[in-house]
């Protein structure tokens, strides 16, 4: 069977600029030889997106969703039909997806071979927004978030802000970081390794312990690092790697924490100010 060429883009609906927070929403796909676009956006069960952004009305979403459909089906009887030639098709399609200042925006365009381009639309849609929602990225995300209304709600939101820790030659961003004119006092990186298996949890605190040790090694590190953690509850081979990592973020000098245990943590903000 003969492969097409296709290109496609992700959908992602970001709806507060400040935060940058994103979720797959949707795919988008042109065969160009076959002058074709699909796409497929999500329109059902979509709790999950309107509840990982705070606040935010399900009205909100369902009319951005059926906006977009309206402006992909024009584009779509515009391409689809042998009177269009393949620039023109492509032209639109990069038109559609171009980078814009609204709450609709897509991924970089890639493209893909596919055998049936309808069934690759479906696995696609299955791979970016159905299965791979809760990653661990996904999961700190929601950590931050929640972590940023607890600044605010005790007293310390004022204090901290995003920003890289370090110079040109090496930086890491951190999501909360408290500044003293040009010292950086405090930072605050709330980690997620609750990974369901023990060589995740130990990829994942090792690259921030990674980042702390280069970081200390040039002298770049605040006076004061806390990691507020979610880890395992069982004391198997995830719980070990767990406790590996505390461990080690611990001896190179950062503030392990209990993710849940705001107290610890409003101390060590009362003492680091």
């Amino acid at each position: 069977m003969t492969k097409v060429g296709c290109l496609y883009a992700i959908v992602r609906f970001c709806p507060f600029v400040e935060t940058e927070e994103f979720a797959n929403v949707g795919i988008v796909m042109l065969a160009p030889q076959q002058r074709r676009l699909t796409f497929k956006l999500m329109t059902k069960k979509h709790a999950r997106v309107t509840g990982f952004f705070e606040q935010l009305d399900g009205t909100v979403f369902r009319a951005v969703i059926s906006g977009l459909r309206e402006e992909l089906v024009r584009t779509a009887d515009m391409i689809n039909g042998a009177d269009t030639d393949v620039e023109t098709a492509k032209a639109l399609f990069h038109e559609i997806v171009r980078a814009r200042e609204t709450v609709v925006k897509f991924s970089a365009v890639r493209a893909i071979l596919a055998d049936d381009p309808k069934s690759t639309l479906d696995d696609l849609y299955g791979h970016y927004v159905e299965r791979d929602f809760v990653t661990k990225e996904y999961r700190e995300t929601v950590l931050e978030r929640v972590m940023r209304r607890w600044l605010k709600t005790a007293g310390f939101g004022e204090r901290f802000e995003r920003m890289e820790v370090g110079n040109a030659e090496y930086h890491a961003v951190f999501p909360f970081v408290e500044a003293c004119g040009p010292i950086q006092v405090t930072a605050i990186k709330p980690l997620n390794l609750a990974q369901d298996q023990p060589s995740k949890i130990l990829d994942h605190g090792g690259n921030w312990l990674f980042r702390v040790q280069t970081l200390r090694r040039k002298d770049l590190l605040p006076q004061k690092v806390l990691f507020p953690v979610e880890g395992p509850s069982d004391d198997g081979p995830r719980g070990k790697a767990f406790r590996e990592i505390v461990g080690e973020l611990s001896e190179v000098g950062a503030t392990v924490l209990d993710y849940n245990d705001k107290l610890a943590l409003a101390e060590s903000l009362v003492i680091a100010h």
